[in-house]
């Protein structure tokens, strides 16, 4: 492996590092997503009366029809923090593999 080589790998882990903190940030983001979701589908449990923001208005609705909707916004959350870890696993693997590639050529001058 040449010096160029080297450095290329080099700039590949700093990609990946800044790939894992960007997941990291939406992963954080649609936990707080699902934490909300969560929240209020605890509060609709012992209401009688429900609203629903709809931009700027906020309107009378079905509990059921609310709670159907926040249950199908909570499955799609908990999805998409799934498939986060697992791009974020993945990515994690592939830095750890180029890190030990560069720390081998290091160790080798």
């Amino acid at each position: 492996m040449t010096n160029k080589e080297v450095e290329e790998k080099i700039q590949q882990l700093q990609l990946l590092e800044q790939n894992l903190q960007a997941f990291l940030l939406q992963k954080q983001s649609f936990q707080q997503q699902l934490a909300e979701i969560e929240s209020a589908l605890k509060e609709i449990k012992d209401s009688k009366e429900v609203y629903k923001i709809i931009g700027n208005v906020m309107l009378a609705t079905k509990k059921e029809e609310l709670k159907k909707d926040l249950e199908d916004r909570k499955e799609k959350t908990e999805l998409r923090i799934k498939t986060m870890e697992r791009q974020e696993e993945r990515t994690k693997e592939r830095a750890q593999e180029l890190q030990r590639e560069v720390l081998q050529k290091i160790k080798k001058k």
